[in-house]
């Protein structure tokens, strides 16, 4: 947890005082999405043991987006909100920074067994909402046309799904070869100090007077009643243990920041969508630990 902070201040730092080259935050996220996610995912994914209970991370990240769409849809027009904020606060509240964050956060707490399933909810879970409900709420509600074809080919190209594939079908082979695992884990474990540094060097918190409310309605259901609805999901249904505590935290991450990227190239009020970013992983790193503590960790 201190390696957390340390990160995420030193990025805050950084960026405030220290005038870090032009680029430097895209240049980090692409060794982070690039090559440390997939190593990451080649490393952990073969040695998943796949149960039935398993479909629980995954159908969290689910319930979390689709329940921001029904709820916002449906509280927008009542409130006055225009299309645009509707449309920010579903993606940026719906979706989860279940890599950035939640990769440091779930080892922190879970080691590397919650690690592992912190990857099949982010790379079976958020990750394939974000390529196409996300991609289809931005194009709804700022009036363009969703493009089934393109939305296909960001997942199928995107490296970590190609690393998820491959892990896959390595993992029901036997795992891989001891010297392979010495090459995957150094290089994935890049992930966790340069995506909480990425994230302070991105931290904008300029809340307006006009947005607090609608500030409050997301990270409300953002990081309370979404991880509050996915464990009564999981609880009904008979999950529980590891699985369980992971999926409904991997639910209560803050705003991932790729959703609060999509909402600007989207125009859909961006300054509201990184207040909330901004916001979230704040409080985040406060509620994670206190969530893990309610169910038992």
């Amino acid at each position: 947890m201190l390696l957390l902070f340390v990160c995420l201040i030193l990025g805050t730092l950084v960026a405030r005082f220290a005038k870090p080259p032009a680029g430097i935050v895209q240049g980090i996220n692409w060794w982070v999405l690039n090559v440390a996610l997939p190593a990451l995912v080649l490393e952990l994914i073969p040695k998943v043991k796949f149960d039935p209970q398993l479909w629980f991370p995954v159908a969290a990240m689910w319930l979390t987006f689709g329940g921001a769409w029904l709820l916002f849809g449906l509280l927008g027009p009542r409130l006055g909100w225009s299309r645009q904020r509707t449309g920010a606060l579903i993606l940026v509240c719906g979706l989860g920074n279940t890599a950035y964050m939640g990769y440091p956060l779930i080892e922190a707490l879970h080691g590397k067994p919650g690690l592992a399933l912190a990857v099949v909810a982010d790379q079976i879970g958020a990750f394939p909402v974000l390529a196409s409900a996300g991609i289809v709420v931005a194009s709804i509600y700022s009036g363009r046309t969703p493009q089934p074809r393109l939305i296909a080919r960001r997942i199928v190209t995107f490296p970590a799904f190609i690393a998820l594939v491959v892990g896959i079908v390595v993992g029901l082979l036997g795992g891989w070869p001891e010297l392979l695992n010495g090459v995957f884990a150094p290089i994935g474990a890049t992930l966790t100090p340069l995506a909480l540094f990425s994230v302070g060097l991105q931290f904008k918190f300029h809340p307006g007077h006009r947005q607090l409310g609608a500030a409050g309605w997301g990270l409300g259901w953002k990081l309370l009643l979404a991880p509050l609805l996915c464990w009564v999901l999981g609880v009904a249904t008979g999950v529980g243990g590891l699985v369980l505590t992971v999926g409904v935290l991997q639910a209560a991450m803050a705003p991932m920041v790729s959703a609060a990227i999509l909402a600007d190239e989207y125009e859909l009020e961006p300054t509201l969508a990184n207040t909330v970013l901004g916001a979230g992983i704040v409080l985040s790193l406060i509620t994670i630990p206190l969530g893990n503590l309610l169910l038992g960790g």
